[in-house]
């Protein structure tokens, strides 16, 4: 049984792109030959023509292309040349191998499988930078949203849960319940006859008038 899987290729210069140009060639040929001895089938190729190596993986166009694919057909392997057919830079072949990961997509490098799982210190380094950054920008966020609804508290009294009813519908929930002989439900069709209804516009469940009632 081989396993489906997108080539993808990419040459930095326009003056090595054409018919009479060997960059697409040889990169296509060595995916194929990785393919074919490692149980394989590629399903479709996608070529970025004139696209620097350091180009960030998601700004250009055939690599977009090629995970709009990807969401769609189940594939979930690219092969790639070599490392530096998909990033020329250590921190962009880094990020974008942590963007393909987090997506559940393998990317394998035909002429050293384990190239984007290595641990050489700079590796090691930019991936305990990378992850530090994410932690960092994961706090930043929860402070941010802590602060905003901290504000939102001062400013309005409440900010989480649902909205509570209007005063006037309470008030007037505790009238009809001290009258005696009125059920939650009939409580509620009093209010709705009044247009006080919950936030979805149906009458006021019988926990949302105990709730009122307490």
């Amino acid at each position: 049984m081989t396993t489906k899987a997108f080539a993808y290729l990419r040459t930095s210069s326009a003056t090595n792109v054409g018919e009479k140009k060997d960059s697409d060639k040889r990169q296509r040929q060595a995916i194929q030959a990785f393919a074919k001895t490692n149980g394989f089938t590629i399903e479709a190729e996608y070529y970025d023509a004139d696209v620097k190596g350091a180009d960030p993986v998601h700004q250009r166009p055939a690599f977009a292309e090629m995970l709009a694919a990807i969401a769609g057909n189940g594939v979930r392997t690219i092969i790639v040349e070599t490392a530096s057919r998909f990033g020329r830079d250590l921190i962009v072949q880094e990020t974008g191998y942590q963007y393909l990961c987090d997506l559940g997509i393998t990317l394998i490098a035909a002429d050293d499988p384990d190239a984007f799982t290595g641990d050489t210190p700079t590796q090691v380094l930019i991936r305990q930078i990378l992850g530090a950054v994410s932690q960092f920008q994961k706090a930043e966020l929860v402070a941010k949203l802590a602060g905003a609804r901290a504000r939102k508290r001062a400013r309005e009294g409440r900010c989480e849960g649902r909205k509570p009813a209007p005063d006037a519908a309470r008030k007037l929930a505790r009238r009809l319940h001290r009258k005696g002989g009125l059920s939650l439900r009939e409580i509620s069709a009093q209010l709705a006859a009044k247009d006080f209804l919950s936030p979805s516009g149906k009458p006021y469940g019988p926990q949302s008038i105990k709730v009122m009632l307490a």
